[in-house]
């Protein structure tokens, strides 16, 4: 069922931004696009612009609730460790090929909480391998890529229970234009003005050249290392084809490449992590020479420690990132359930694979020399918020000088 009670011309407008500002696709260029069939109307709207920008095609791959559970409620066992390697297999060429790439969520975060951990784990795990090829040319900032949301009917359920359906997603799709910006007069411009705000921040943090970030808060007293030759980036990037895109729709986040080897403390989580369907709450872990040597969790324990078992760098920070608490996903005071949103109310840190564009001249870097400066490698990426209205956040510079980044939640 695609029918909608949401305002068509808010939709037309989050497809222009997703677009224009998003990907940001560029004539005569391809477009791969994944979106979960409820999104179709979002999907339609985002071809349509996506046409009208120059796009020479756009290639959209569906995906639905019903028959992913059906995977797990009827697949034989050897089910659990197949993927679709053929498929990523041709992303991935798409990619190297020049095709830009966006994804739509909007699929129920809680799809999977019922099912078997050790069956999802290993269809993260085989998903994971089998789609590396095409992460790579994403991580490594290849391509402009970007992920936007549409207000699904059962995660707008799991947000907003006491609601009927119609209100739910009404509430919800509010929720995402708001935090999009295409409630404003005029989205692009605002987009442009925020865009601004986040490169200030960046430059700042660049010019400091901080060794190491500490934080503190409830349950946390955490140092990050931070990798030989990181650079901090936030909202606009430019990718390695030249283009200048934003990859997350929404975004209020600065961010860069932790070393590997050189985080040590402990930290516990400020927000639940929702990850393929399941969710874990009151994460908390101890770090020893950039690895998690503890961890446990009140909800969702065995779905981490699954997670963190992936692979050798899937207990090894790729990210860390700064978020104010008086940011407007934070201020809304909804809990999304989902990361895209989520890691945008709180400062977070993310397990598994860098980005190898949070190097200073990113792009010449092998993946040797990315691996000797710090940066880490894995299957996974995951990320989950740490920051909240207590969390105090030092920089501390090569010579163990400290200089405040956040005071009480905000920036200082």
């Amino acid at each position: 069922m695609t029918s909608t009670p949401i305002d068509p011309t808010l939709i037309d407008r989050l497809a222009e931004v997703a677009v224009r500002t998003g990907v940001n696709i560029q004539p005569g260029q391809q477009l791969v696009l994944t979106a979960p069939v409820s999104a179709l109307p979002l999907v339609r709207a985002v071809t349509r612009a996506a046409y009208r920008a120059g796009a020479s095609l756009v290639t959209p791959l569906l995906s639905d609730s019903d028959v992913a559970l059906a995977r797990f409620e009827e697949g034989q066992d050897d089910s659990f460790d197949a993927a679709a390697g053929w498929l990523y297999n041709g992303m991935a060429e798409a990619f190297g090929d020049g095709a830009a790439r966006m994804a739509i969520v909007g699929e129920d975060p809680m799809l999977l909480a019922e099912q078997d951990p050790a069956k999802v784990s290993r269809v993260g795990k085989a998903n994971s391998k089998a789609y590396k090829p095409a992460m790579e040319e994403i991580t490594n900032f290849k391509i402009n890529w970007s992920i936007c949301a549409w207000p699904g009917m059962a995660w707008a359920k799991r947000m907003f229970p006491e609601l009927s359906e119609p209100e739910a997603q009404a509430k919800l799709a509010e929720a995402i234009f708001a935090a999009a910006r295409v409630d404003t007069a005029d989205p692009v411009a605002a987009w442009a003005e925020h865009n601004a705000a986040l490169r200030s921040r960046t430059e700042w943090l660049n010019a400091e050249r901080f060794s190491a970030l500490h934080f503190t808060g409830p349950g946390t007293d955490l140092t990050i290392g931070l990798a030989d030759g990181h650079e901090w980036h936030g909202g606009a990037s430019t990718a390695q084809n030249g283009v200048q895109c934003n990859p997350n729709i929404p975004t209020e986040e600065v961010f860069t490449t932790p070393h590997a080897q050189r985080v040590e403390g402990t930290v516990r989580s400020t927000k639940p992590l929702s990850h393929q369907g399941s969710l874990i709450d009151g994460i908390e872990v101890r770090f020893e020479g950039g690895r998690i040597v503890e961890a446990k969790a009140e909800t969702g324990e065995a779905v981490l420690k699954e997670l963190l078992a992936t692979d050798e760098g899937a207990a090894r920070l790729g990210e860390v990132a700064l978020v104010p608490h008086g940011s407007p996903i934070s201020q809304s005071g909804l809990l999304f359930y989902n990361t895209l949103f989520d890691e945008n109310a709180a400062c977070h840190i993310a397990l598994g694979q860098c980005y190898s564009k949070c190097f200073l001249d990113g792009a010449s870097l092998s993946a040797e020399q990315v691996a000797a400066q710090g940066g880490n490698s894995s299957m996974i990426h995951v990320d989950w918020m740490i920051g909240g209205a207590e969390t105090d956040i030092d920089g501390i510079r090569e010579d163990g000088t400290r200089v405040p980044v956040f005071r009480k939640g905000e920036w200082a």
